[in-house]
């Protein structure tokens, strides 16, 4: 059973709003939530966001100058990372018996 937490602060049209959500991992960079009426999905932390957002574009970068062998490079280490997180979320989904949206 997912640990239930009863006020998030979501931010809506510009206003705060508060809503349950269910933890079903732990927290760290990136935590499996689900907020009502939502399937679950992935938190990712502002600085892992970022990170993840220059490495693409870095790739983007490395293929506008032709340093194809530097764009895989970098786009093997980000397929890594997300590897890790998409294998994060299907255990916790499996934990709980739940369907995968896709």
């Amino acid at each position: 059973m997912p640990l239930l937490y009863p006020v998030v602060d979501v931010r809506l049209d510009g206003r705060m709003e508060h809503v349950e959500a269910e933890l079903f991992t732990d927290g760290g960079n990136n935590a499996v939530v689900r907020l009502p009426p939502r399937s679950p999905g992935v938190l990712i932390q502002g600085d892992s966001l970022s990170i993840i957002h220059s490495e693409v574009a870095e790739v983007i970068e490395a293929c506008d100058q032709g340093d194809l062998p530097g764009a895989r490079e970098i786009a093997g280490l980000l397929l890594v990372d997300l590897d890790a997180l998409l294998a994060r979320y299907t255990t916790a989904l499996d934990a709980h018996n739940i369907p995968r949206p896709y």
